[in-house]
C-alpha cells in the first residue's frame, strides 16, 4: 500500500435519529470547518428520518459543507429519480452534493418496505447498471436509452445538469463491487467497522487493478473512510478508541501507509463534544503530519 497523494478531507457521519437535534449537529460541523456531512439511508428504520429530506434541510441550514447519502440504499431508490434528486439539490445548494451508493443490505427490512430482494450477484449487477443510469441522467442529453436487466431508460430526457461534476462513491466490499469501483466510480466508501486497516491493502489492490485495466490511474479514485470510535480523555482502548493524539497517529498512518484520503467521523458518545474535539484537536494535526511526511 502507498499514499496516493490526494488532498485530505474530513467529515461527519450523521445518524438520522428523529429525536436528535440533527440540524444543530449539521450546523456545528459546518461552523467547525468540516468538508462533508454523510447521512445513513435506511428508510425502513422507524427511528430515522428520511435521508434525502434531511440532506435538503441540511443544505439549506449550512453555508459551505458538502452533503451526501452514506450510502443511498439502491433497492429503495429508483436510480433515474435518485439522479434527478441529487442534481436538483446540487443546483439549489450551489454545488454542495455528492452521491454515495450501496447495493443494499438488511433485505428483510427492504422487502417489508416494498423493495426488491436481490441475491448478491443481482445486487451488484443492479449497482453497476445504476451507475450508468445516474451518469446518463446527469449528462443533460436528450433521448437517453439504457436496456439493462434491472433498469431501463427509453428515450429519457435528462436534465437539468448538476451545478458541478458530481462524484459517485460506492460503499462496497466484495470482489465484483470493488472492481466496479475501480472501473467506473469516483470513490470508495468503506467503514472501519467492516473494513479494518488490516483488510485495506487487499481491498485497495482490487480497486487499483480494475482501475488500471480500465486505463484509469488508481489515484483518480477517492478513498473515503467512515471512522467509528470515540476520542477519549484517557488511555487507549483499541483502534479509534483513545485520546486525540492516538487519533492523529492512526489517521495519519491510514493516509500515508494505507492510501485513505477522506475521514468521516462516526462518533460514539456526546456528538457535540466529539465533533468539536475531532475538528479542533485531530484534523489540524493530521493535516500537518501528513503534509510533513509527504514533503519528507
Amino acid at each position: 500500500m502507498a499514499d496516493y497523494g490526494r488532498p485530505l478531507e474530513f467529515g461527519y457521519f450523521l445518524v438520522p435519529y428523529a429525536d436528535d437535534p440533527l440540524v444543530e449537529y449539521a450546523r456545528l460541523a459546518d461552523e467547525l470547518g468540516l468538508d462533508l456531512i454523510g447521512v445513513q439511508d435506511h428508510p425502513y428504520q422507524r427511528r430515522y428520518v428520511e435521508t434525502w429530506t434531511l440532506l435538503s434541510v441540511i443544505a439549506t441550514a449550512t453555508e459551505r459543507v458538502r452533503v451526501f447519502p452514506d450510502v443511498a440504499s439502491l433497492p429503495m431508490r429508483q436510480p433515474a429519480v435518485l439522479a434527478k434528486a441529487a442534481a436538483t439539490l446540487d443546483l439549489l445548494s450551489g454545488g454542495r452534493v455528492e452521491l454515495g451508493l450501496g447495493a443494499g443490505a438488511f433485505w428483510d427490512a427492504i422487502e417489508a418496505y416494498g423493495g426488491a430482494r436481490r441475491t448478491p450477484g443481482q445486487a451488484i449487477g443492479a449497482l453497476e447498471e445504476a451507475v450508468a443510469v445516474v451518469r446518463a441522467i446527469w449528462s443533460g442529453e436528450r433521448n437517453r436509452r439504457f436496456d439493462g436487466e434491472h433498469y431501463r431508460l427509453s428515450g429519457a430526457q435528462a436534465g437539468p445538469e448538476p451545478a458541478h461534476p458530481m462524484e459517485i462513491w460506492l460503499g462496497v466490499g466484495g470482489p465484483r463491487a470493488l472492481a466496479l469501483t475501480g472501473r467506473a466510480a469516483d470513490g470508495w466508501l468503506p467503514s472501519s467497522s467492516w473494513a479494518p486497516p488490516e483488510r485495506l491493502p487487499e481491498l485497495q489492490a482490487r480497486i487499483d487493478e480494475a482501475a488500471e485495466k480500465a486505463d484509469r490511474r488508481p489515484r483518480d479514485v477517492r478513498r473515503l473512510y467512515n471512522v467509528n470510535g470515540t476520542i477519549t480523555g484517557g488511555p487507549s482502548e483499541g483502534f479509534l478508541k483513545g485520546p486525540a493524539g492516538q487519533w492523529v497517529d492512526e489517521l495519519t498512518d491510514l493516509a500515508v501507509a494505507y492510501g485513505m484520503d477522506t475521514f468521516i467521523l462516526w462518533p460514539e458518545g456526546d456528538q457535540r463534544e466529539q465533533l468539536t474535539r475531532f475538528a479542533e484537536e485531530v484534523v489540524p494535526e493530521v493535516r500537518r503530519q501528513v503534509d510533513a511526511e509527504r514533503r519528507a
